[in-house]
Formats: C-alpha cells, sequence, structure tokens
C-alpha cells in the first residue's frame, strides 16, 4: 500500500484492504492528491511527541497546587501542568461541561484542554457568548479547511470567523469554485465532524514552520511579515496542521451544524495587484434548530435585500461603466432628497452652518492632515499640470482649511460647520455591494471647532441629535466609549479630561453605555454607536470622534481676548446617517420595502373608478398634491378591473389609496384607503391634502393608521 494510501486508513478513508470506503472513494482519491500532506504530518508527529515529553516531565517535576477562582467567586484546588478547564468543567455539572465553548483564564481564551499553568480565575463560555461563537467559528473553518485541502488541492490562506459565521481563503491556480461543489464540501466536513478529530495546540520555532509549509507561498509570507516572535503555535484537526493562534473547541463533533453558502473570489491581502484566491462561506451552530432558525433569518434578509427593492421599486442601479457609484432614479432621488433635507432641518435647529467645499486637492493638503501617508491607496490620484490631486475622501481636511482662513476668536466658538459633499474612495472591485459598499457617496458630515471646555456640552448636542433621528426612523442603539490606546498622541492630562467630559455627556444622556478601554484612535477618544434593525442586526452609521491632532497638523488657533496668546481648538467629527447610500440600504431593509408615508417614494396613488372619472383623476393627482411635493401617480390602466388597479397599488406600497368616481368628483372628495387595506371612506380633497402634508412635516411612523 502506498504512503498516500496508509494516510487515507489512517483517517479512515480506506478499509483495511486498502479500498476505498464506497460512499468516500472521491474524498480518498482527491484526499490522497496533495503530497504535502504526509510530510506535513510526519513533521508535526516528531514535534508533538517531543511537545509532549516535555509536558509530561512538566507534569511530574514542576506541578504545584494552583487555586481557580470561578466566576461566581468560588474557589477550587488544581495542579499546574495537569489540571485542565474541561476536568473543572466536568467537576462543576456534566452539562456544562458538555455546552462550554471555550475556557476564559485571566481574562484570556484558553483551550479547554490545555493544562492551566498557574494561578488563576476561569470562565467556561457557552455559545450564547459572542468570543465564544467566534472560537466555535473559527474552529468550523479549520473543518472547512480541512475539507477543501483535500477537495481542491490548493494553498489554504486565511480562515477566520467573521461577524455571521467564518470563511476560508484558497489559491487554487488553475480553476475557481462553483457553488454545484457545496453539498459535496458539506459531506467531507460532515465526515470530519463525525471522527470526533481532536485540536492539538503546538508552539513550534518559526524556522521550523517555514519548513513545514514550504509548498505554501502564503503562510511562509504570514510567517516572515507577520510573525515577530521566535515561535509561533499551529493548530492540528485530522491531517489539517494551519497557522493559528487560537483557541480552538475541544474537537471537531462539537460542530453539530455546519453549512456552505456562497462563495466569491478575491485578493491577497486585498490588494488587486495580488494573487486571486477563491473565498468559501460558512456558517455552524451546536444545533439543528438553530440552523433552521438561521435559514429562515437569511430568507427573510433576502427578501428585505435592498438591492432586491431598489430594482422592484425603481428606486437605482448600478452600471458597469461606472462601478460603486449609484444612479439615483426619480424615485430613488426623492428618498435621497428627503433624507437629506431632514438632516438640514435639524442642522437649522441646532446651529450648524452648511459649507460647500471642493471635491479636488492638491496632494499637499493630504500630506499635511496625514491621509496620503496612510490612506492615498484608497483614493483616486491623478496628476494636473506635473501637481498632483486626488478626489477627497473626507471632509475634515477642507474644513480644516475653511476654519484657518482668517483668525478666529472665542466668540466664535463653537463653530458648527456641515457638508453634503460627495466624497470617493477607492474601494476594490471584489469588495462593492450595492449601497453598502460604493466608492461614490455623501454623509451628513460636519466638524465642531471647539474650546476643550466645551466638549461636554458639545457631545451632549451630538448625542441628543442623534436620537431624535433615530427614534424618527424607530431604531434603538448602543453606545460605546472608546478611551486612550496605548499608541496615542498628545498630552495625557488632555486626554483624561476630555475624557471625563465625554462620560459626563453619557452619564447625563440618559441611555445605557459600555466602555471599550484602550479602543480610541490615537488622536483622540471617540464613542461608536450602533443602530439595531428590525432583523435584529447592528449598524454602525454615527460617529462620534474627538481629533486633538488635526488642529496641530494645521496649526488652527484662536485667541481668547486681544492680548492673549493663541489657543488650540478641538474638532469633534461627528454623522448620524453616516453614508446617506449605506442608511438608505438600511432603511429599505429595515422597513423592508414598507416606506413610512414622510419618506415614501411612492406616497399617493389615484385610482379612477372609470374612463369617465379619469380627468377628475388626473386632477386629484396633479393639482393638489404635485403642488405640495407629494410622490403620486394615478392608474389609468383601462385594462385593469378597479380591485386590481387597488391591489397593484397596495402592492407597489403606495401608503394611500385614493379612488375617485362620480360621486367623489361631485363631491370634491376622495374615498381613503391604505396599502394594508384600511379603509377611511369619503374625505374631501382639501381635508386630505391638509392631514398628509401634517403627517409629512410631522414624520409621523404610522401616518396610515393615525388618517
Amino acid at each position: 500500500m502506498s504512503a498516500k494510501c496508509k494516510l487515507g486508513q489512517k483517517y479512515g478513508l480506506l478499509s483495511e484492504v486498502g479500498h476505498a470506503k464506497p460512499f468516500r472513494s472521491r474524498w480518498m482519491r482527491l484526499q490522497c492528491e496533495p503530497s504535502f500532506i504526509e510530510d506535513r504530518l510526519k513533521l508535526y508527529e516528531t514535534l508533538k511527541k517531543e511537545h509532549d515529553a516535555l509536558l509530561a516531565y512538566r507534569a511530574a517535576n514542576e506541578t504545584k497546587p494552583i487555586k481557580i477562582t470561578l466566576t461566581d467567586g468560588k474557589i477550587v484546588n488544581g495542579e499546574s501542568w495537569k489540571t485542565t478547564p474541561y476536568q473543572l468543567a466536568v467537576g462543576i455539572s456534566q452539562g456544562l461541561a458538555s455546552n462550554a465553548i471555550i475556557a476564559k483564564v485571566n481574562g484570556e481564551l484558553w483551550d479547554l484542554d490545555r493544562p492551566l499553568e498557574g494561578d488563576c480565575t476561569l470562565e467556561l463560555l457557552t455559545f450564547d457568548d459572542e468570543e465564544a461563537q467566534a472560537v466555535y467559528w473559527h474552529s468550523s473553518a479549520h473543518i472547512l479547511g480541512e475539507a477543501m485541502e483535500g477537495f481542491y488541492g490548493g494553498c489554504l490562506c486565511y480562515g477566520p470567523p467573521i461577524e455571521n459565521g467564518f470563511y476560508y481563503d484558497m489559491y487554487i491556480e488553475d480553476r475557481g469554485v462553483s457553488s454545484t461543489e457545496f453539498p459535496a464540501l458539506e459531506n467531507r466536513c460532515k465526515n470530519i465532524i463525525k471522527e470526533k478529530q481532536p485540536f492539538e495546540r503546538l508552539e513550534v520555532k518559526k524556522e521550523i514552520l517555514l519548513d513545514m509549509f514550504k509548498y505554501n507561498k502564503f503562510k511562509c509570507r504570514i510567517l516572515n511579515e507577520k510573525v515577530n516572535t521566535p515561535t509561533t503555535t499551529v493548530y492540528r484537526c485530522g491531517p489539517l496542521i494551519d497557522l493559528c493562534r487560537g483557541p480552538h473547541v475541544r474537537h471537531t463533533g462539537k460542530i453539530k451544524a455546519l453549512k456552505i453558502f456562497k462563495n466569491s473570489s478575491t485578493y491577497w491581502e486585498g490588494k488587486a495587484d495580488m494573487e486571486t484566491l477563491q473565498r468559501i462561506y460558512g456558517i455552524s451552530f451546536p444545533d439543528n434548530k438553530m440552523m433552521k432558525e438561521w435559514e429562515k433569518f437569511q430568507e427573510e434578509a433576502r427578501n428585505r435585500d435592498h438591492r432586491k427593492i431598489g430594482k422592484e421599486q425603481e428606486l437605482f442601479f448600478f452600471h458597469d461603466l461606472s462601478p460603486g457609484s449609484c444612479f439615483f432614479l426619480p424615485r430613488g432621488a426623492f428618498l435621497y432628497n428627503t433624507l437629506t433635507d431632514f438632516i438640514r432641518e435639524e442642522y437649522h435647529r441646532r446651529n450648524f452652518t452648511e459649507v460647500v467645499s471642493p471635491n479636488i486637492f492638491n496632494s499637499k493638503l493630504w500630506e499635511t492632515s496625514g491621509h496620503w501617508q496612510h490612506y492615498s491607496e484608497n483614493m483616486f490620484s491623478f496628476e494636473i499640470e506635473k501637481e498632483t490631486f486626488a478626489l477627497k475622501p473626507m471632509n475634515c481636511p477642507g474644513h480644516c482649511l475653511m476654519f484657518a482662513h482668517r483668525p478666529r476668536s472665542w466668540r466664535e466658538m463653537p463653530l458648527r460647520l456641515a457638508d453634503f459633499g460627495v466624497l470617493h474612495r477607492n474601494e476594490l472591485s471584489g469588495t462593492l455591494s450595492g449601497l453598502t459598499r460604493v466608492r461614490r457617496f455623501q454623509q451628513d458630515d460636519a466638524h465642531i471647532f471647539c474650546t476643550i471646555e466645551q466638549i461636554e456640552e458639545e457631545i451632549k448636542g451630538c448625542l441628543d441629535f442623534l436620537k431624535s433621528v433615530y427614534s424618527i426612523f424607530g431604531f434603538t442603539f448602543q453606545l460605546h466609549l472608546s478611551t486612550r490606546p496605548e499608541n496615542y498622541l498628545g498630552e495625557l492630562e488632555i486626554w483624561n479630561h476630555a475624557e471625563k467630559q465625554l462620560q459626563n455627556s453619557l452619564d447625563n444622556f440618559g441611555v445605557q453605555w459600555a466602555l471599550n478601554p484602550g479602543d480610541g484612535a490615537f488622536y483622540g477618544p471617540k464613542i461608536d454607536i450602533k443602530i439595531k434593525d428590525a432583523l435584529g442586526r447592528y449598524h454602525q452609521c454615527a460617529t462620534i470622534q474627538l481629533d486633538f491632532q488635526l488642529p496641530i497638523r494645521f496649526n488652527l488657533t484662536y485667541k481668547r481676548d486681544i492680548l492673549s496668546s493663541e489657543c488650540r481648538p478641538v474638532i469633534i467629527h461627528r454623522a448620524v446617517l453616516g453614508s446617506v447610500e449605506r442608511m438608505i440600504a438600511i432603511l429599505a431593509e429595515n422597513y423592508g420595502g414598507k416606506w413610512p408615508f414622510w419618506l415614501s417614494p411612492r406616497q399617493v396613488m389615484v385610482v379612477p373608478v372609470g374612463p369617465t372619472s379619469e380627468e377628475y383623476a388626473r386632477q386629484v393627482r396633479i393639482q393638489p398634491y404635485a403642488a405640495t411635493g407629494f410622490m403620486s401617480d394615478v392608474d389609468l390602466d383601462q385594462s385593469c378591473t378597479l380591485n386590481k388597479k387597488i391591489r397593484n397599488a397596495q402592492l407597489a406600497q403606495y401608503n394611500f389609496i385614493l379612488v375617485v368616481g362620480e360621486k367623489e368628483k361631485a363631491n370634491h372628495a376622495v374615498n381613503v384607503r391604505t396599502r394594508d387595506n384600511k379603509v377611511h371612506g369619503e374625505i374631501s380633497v382639501s381635508s386630505a391634502i391638509e392631514k398628509l402634508k401634517k403627517f409629512k412635516s410631522l414624520r409621523l411612523p404610522n401616518a396610515e393608521e393615525e388618517f
């Protein structure tokens, strides 16, 4: 029997006489193809023997009594280099041991079967915990990687957990991936799960790993470019050995339900001039019930997909001749302008001043701001008369020029500059996705130039601003304060003072918030805001970011009085909608295409009872509704019955359907019903107009019920 076939027999792929097991014949054939697997395993097993011998020595000679503090405060005894979190979980309850995904030792995620090394605190995390979910999906990615390696025989690259699931990238030189291959890959994953392959952790010297992964140029790049320590870790499950920090679940059998649902192509490290990789996405859960719920959720999400709604409602489209730049059709433009008009009203009410700034700037501006050094690859740049220029990806440097164009006094502070300027970012074509990832977009972008003492009051205003807007949309939200990171720039005293003001603002706001210590930007602390949509998904749109560095880079100053020295302002970057394009996508999916009346691109449909009422229907549509800015239409299709016209309007999500016949014409009235078929009956045209104007100005979420 060949060495490769012995490998197949070892992992249950062959019968004892050397023949492939019937249901795995193709799996065996492909599993034998990558010759590097056997060499990699031989080296690993040699290293594992050395590791096990060292661990046995420590258990025999270095063990000592240790105390483990559990989450309830109880202290249990153990032995260093012997006692594992899993053993402790079994001692607490078999149910906990069965449900535990991963341990947390002294705040660090820790394999359940990895021996403890000293006194520690211990948490046992189940799938309900977000960190445990990430570990679960990371382990699932390794299962997928093992299946892909045998099926395609290519070079594995990255396989991380993501927000909802996991993926694995693979370099396959001479082919792509087809969705028709998903069932075969899933079957391989199921077989791997059935075998309950243990996840083994091994710390190995970098030079040995370069030899182990010499067949894979991508793993070697990671080792040479990302690993700055003499050793790093690998994890093994079955024949798969992969560079990985871990940790992982105990064995592959912990993954109870796994599904592969999507594939795409991408570039190595996201760079268009690098190799093209094949990416396969998956999801997994601890039971089939959760998988069924996920599938139901995905079906609902597909029905609410903003790209589907945009096409069906004729709101927008994209074209290959301008990738990542949206074409908003009349109804979509109405929606777009209604959103920006809403924010403009809030600006006026809150003493923001709207400005218009250039789209194109000399690269010297971006060098001053620091964007050229760190962000130029994401900018569209070009030459004009031997000078390099770029389309602006953000407004803040231009606003700094506006602040600096003349001397400033403390009497002007705070100065609140708002800008709906068009922004461009050079996103890779493979990352473009409907309205959620575009190259051309606008933001409700504003920058507040204020004194350090004014920070608290301005932050209160920013928080009230976003609360007012999000309550109109029906969004709830989460707040997180991100404080000084290790690589912060500036004076510690200023940071402490600013963070204290942010905390005071949040405490007085009346909404629960959480602390993200050390997660702020190097140039200032920030408040992260995530909104929750109708499907329970969280989206980060708003931002409140303090900036101590841009005022220094642009030498921005103001005077407290004629005789005083110049003082440095603070900049607050803030937005509520964020990208208007992305907010439209979120709103479309949140409402499922059933827009509230004030925002709706289809507000009123006038339906004549018959041909004799068509002229009156035109008058009702054109004269009053067009004059007041409503999005109104009239259905003059004589091939449809009255009921069919009403039903068509309801399916098209017109908020109100106004039926008119001879009776309504005589009374200068309309008969009102809603898209949900609630009949309000006859009302005069003038009264209907006044009601609708009121609903629009109040931005009521339930105008159809209030009518």
